[in-house]
């Protein structure tokens, strides 16, 4: 089964709110890179969040995560198949993750945003791992978390020494 493959996005209905979610509120439904679409849609938040106390933006990121981990599971138990590329919701927690601890200054979230794809799509050890080997909404979510967590250390380190 090709995870690009589109014609598994008639099995899921955007009145289910879980649906909604797990495609990133749309944003998943383009029909090329819908994971670089998914994360740019997410910028908006994760500015937002730039700006939030560091303590409520963990917070939004946790529960992103537990909420991406259902609305994930569910949709793709619809499709019939793991992790659609239409599945974007995990980018958004990704890119949460990403903005953590960054300093409010919005066009840091674009820095955040090119370090996040990176990752993302060249999927480095141990985000290969999970993306590999973890099943089901957990899998999805995970390896996007790392990624995240991957660009939030680049980020910081741009931030703080090359900038």
């Amino acid at each position: 089964m090709d995870k690009h493959d589109r014609s598994y996005l008639n099995k899921i209905s955007l009145a289910n709110p879980w649906h909604l979610i797990a495609v990133g509120f749309g944003s998943g439904l383009l029909p090329k890179a819908p994971g670089t679409f998914g994360s740019l849609a997410a910028v908006p938040f994760c500015i937002g969040l730039m700006y939030m106390d560091w303590y409520y933006a963990v917070i939004v990121a946790f529960i992103t995560f537990f909420i991406g981990w259902y609305a994930s599971s569910v949709t793709e138990k619809a499709m019939g198949m793991h992790d659609n590329s239409s599945i974007v919701i995990d980018e958004f927690d990704g890119m949460f993750i990403s903005v953590l601890f960054f300093p409010s200054q919005w066009y840091l979230a674009f820095l955040a945003f090119i370090l996040f794809r990176i990752f993302d799509v060249l999927k480095p050890w141990p985000i290969c791992f999970f993306d590999k080997y973890v099943g089901g909404g957990l899998g999805i979510m995970l390896d996007d978390v790392i990624a995240g967590i991957f660009a939030l250390g680049v980020g910081h380190f741009f931030i703080y020494y090359v900038l």
